[in-house]
């Protein structure tokens, strides 16, 4: 895939107008196709399209049931879709976008038209993209924030409900952080703050992982698919990338450095249960790691 390019899903269960679109749109676009709705579906979950277009009537599944069903699911829900259609009917056009469609283009296609409504959705969908990333971003660290880390918390919850597998969760927070701010100053802190976020960025390899900024000076790192050996190791890492900083720390009741203290939780979620209880057990066990002295982690493995 060309670096760069925005990827449009064509379904449509008519080769020929798949050919036309290709056509119309290939020199600007990267373009994914599909010939019924549920190789669409699929291929949407998977690629994650910046935008869709989609021919009303198909076989099986038609372009309404797959636009109702893109919309149900959070990880396909944000992407425009455009119906393609030979219908002109009102009632057609409203019914389309009552379930989320953000346009309804007609049969036979004018591919100037085509060319500037889709550029002008593309626009808009790349401005939201920006807007919604840097929602998700702390501003201090540059690291993921609270808001990023719950969203993911309750997408992986969900896959691992439904995978039957293992999901970790390690929450560390820096031992006497009032202090060196009263020793230091706010500023120093904040660089404090900064140099302990990239050092986290630096253990996790796994794209699926994630490390977030979960309030003041507490930190989060939410580990897919590991069970709770593989999680103690990573937060073995953590811990030592921290101390590999060497970050001076003269009123610290527990070193010389900056430290940190870290609380372990794994958990392979039942269908009834709720991310809450992983993040409960995890503080339980980051409320032991610093009552056992700080410095330390706790954790089942």
């Amino acid at each position: 895939m060309e670096r760069g390019k925005q990827t449009i899903l064509i379904v449509d269960d008519t080769p020929q107008n798949i050919e036309i679109l290709n056509e119309v749109l290939g020199d600007d676009y990267e373009i994914l196709c599909a010939t019924d709705g549920r190789e669409g579906l699929e291929l949407a979950q998977a690629e994650q399209p910046d935008l869709i277009l989609l021919d009303v009537m198909m076989p099986e599944m038609d372009g309404y049931e797959l636009c109702r069903q893109l919309k149900e699911e959070p990880r396909t829900r944000a992407i425009p879709v455009i119906f393609i259609t030979a219908m002109s009917q009102e009632d057609d056009e409203a019914k389309g976008l009552e379930i989320g469609a953000i346009d309804y283009l007609t049969k036979p296609i004018s591919p100037p038209i085509v060319r500037a409504r889709i550029r002008n959705h593309l626009e808009l969908k790349r401005h939201r993209d920006i807007l919604e990333s840097i929602s998700h971003i702390d501003g201090l660290t540059g690291i993921a924030n609270r808001r990023q880390f719950d969203k993911i918390l309750d997408q992986e919850w969900r896959r691992a409900v439904r995978t039957r597998t293992p999901i970790s969760l390690v929450m560390m927070d820096i031992d006497c952080f009032k202090e060196f701010n009263d020793c230091y100053g706010h500023l120093a802190g904040d660089d404090c703050l900064k140099s302990i976020a990239g050092a986290f960025g630096t253990v996790l390899n796994r794209p699926g992982d994630l490390v977030a900024r979960y309030g003041g000076e507490e930190f989060a790192c939410i580990l897919p698919e590991t069970d709770a050996f593989g999680a103690r190791q990573v937060a073995e890492r953590l811990q030592a990338a921290v101390l590999g900083l060497c970050t001076p720390h003269r009123r610290s009741a527990v070193a010389d450095q900056v430290t940190i203290s870290i609380g372990v939780a794994t958990m392979i979620p039942a269908a009834a249960s709720q991310p809450d209880q992983l993040i409960a057990e995890a503080d339980r066990h980051l409320y032991l790691a610093k009552k056992g002295g700080r410095n330390r982690i706790c954790s089942l493995a």
